[in-house]
């Protein structure tokens, strides 16, 4: 029986859209393959790793019939991948054994019995399903994902505060010595959902979803999110546990506000980064009246220090930050101009896009 007969191309991008959460090394060896559902010509495949399931459905043309199977992800994608992108491959079921064929190559693979693949357990209750598009959620996520905590005991921080209300989405993340929020506009209105998705799953969606405008279908349960895109299901757990108050940490009444070109205060911040100390990564910034300068320096006492001419009347500043929680920000925003407020050498500095309020990036200070 043929499950499968298609182009390489066609049948590694619906192996590659569902392999990025598959491990090597589980406590549960199926969890390294794939489990591959046919009925009639249409492909299922489904990967998880208990947490997060992912589904994509594909037209992949076959013998007529049903087939169920289990095959390891990985060396399927290897395989693939040495073969040309138009060659034609085929998946068969010959006397118990499976075989993929492709010109004059053949695999002869060891499967596992579908009707033992762990199967995540779908909520009974998702709220309303509401849509964004794709591009939306992927630049959000983007904006965000870089202030997620890294293994963290605080494991609420390891991974991004969704909270839809109204017509706004909005995302949170934090590690404690940064914040990071950036929001978007809905077309329809929603009942106040507030989830926080862990960082694997943010990270698989930001691979996943495209710069195209077709829309991604959210919805949330107590315990679980799903999403829906390009033909695929995306089902993941959710982290328990309260996310710190994001608004309060967000500085309201800063006095002391600098407007300059994001590019000449990243590249700066670049030059001076590489003469801080490996451990600290600390950088002194000087505001006075038409200057900032940007200073750092070693254990080796070398240092750097360098200068930017600004559109600045305000209070004489001194203010130590670590250089990469400054450079992350300046990357991930896409303007031209950028606002920094202040208020003293010893409160945290709020950055923002001085044309849209969408964005707001929090960076606690540092003793230098």
């Amino acid at each position: 029986m043929i499950v499968f007969k298609s182009t390489q191309d066609k049948v590694l991008a619906a192996l590659q859209s569902v392999a990025g959460i598959v491990e090597r090394r589980h406590t549960l060896p199926i969890l390294a393959n794939v489990l591959l559902r046919k009925t009639g010509p249409t492909l299922q495949l489904t990967t998880s790793d208990l947490e997060i399931q992912i589904r994509t459905t594909a037209e992949l043309g076959g013998d007529d019939g049903s087939f169920a199977t289990t095959l390891g992800a990985r060396k399927l994608i290897d395989i693939l991948r040495t073969m040309p992108a138009d060659q034609t491959v085929s998946l068969e079921n010959t006397g118990g054994k499976l075989v993929l064929k492709g010109g004059k190559s053949r695999f002869t693979l060891q499967s596992l019995p579908a009707e033992d693949f762990p199967l995540v357990q779908e909520s009974a209750s998702f709220g309303p399903a509401f849509s964004v598009p794709q591009k939306a959620l992927k630049s959000l996520l983007s904006q965000v994902s870089f202030a997620m905590a890294v293994h963290d005991i605080r494991y609420y921080l390891n991974g991004i505060l969704f909270v839809a209300e109204g017509k706004k989405l909005s995302l949170v993340a934090t590690d404690g010595h940064r914040l990071a929020f950036a929001s978007a506009e809905l077309e329809v209105e929603v009942p106040k959902q507030e989830v926080i998705l862990p960082r694997k799953t943010v990270l698989e969606l930001q691979r996943l979803l495209s710069d195209k405008d077709g829309a991604i279908e959210l919805q949330f349960a107590a315990n679980q999110a799903k999403f829906s895109f390009d033909g695929m299901e995306f089902v993941t757990k959710l982290v328990e546990g309260k996310f710190p108050d994001y608004n309060r940490v967000i500085p309201k009444n800063h006095k002391n506000i600098v407007t300059l070109g994001r590019q000449p205060l990243l590249a700066s911040l670049q030059r001076t980064a590489i003469m801080t100390s490996e451990k600290f990564k600390g950088v002194r910034l000087n505001v006075e009246p038409g200057t900032l300068r940007v200073a750092s320096s070693n254990a080796e006492q070398e240092e750097a220090v360098d200068e930017l001419d600004i559109d600045y009347g305000g209070d004489a500043i001194e203010i130590g930050f670590n250089v990469t929680y400054l450079i992350d920000a300046l990357q991930n925003m896409g303007q031209e101009m950028v606002r920094i407020e202040l208020q003293d050498g010893n409160s945290s500095a709020l950055v923002t896009n001085p044309d849209d309020n969408a964005f707001k990036y929090v960076v606690m200070p540092m003793r230098i």
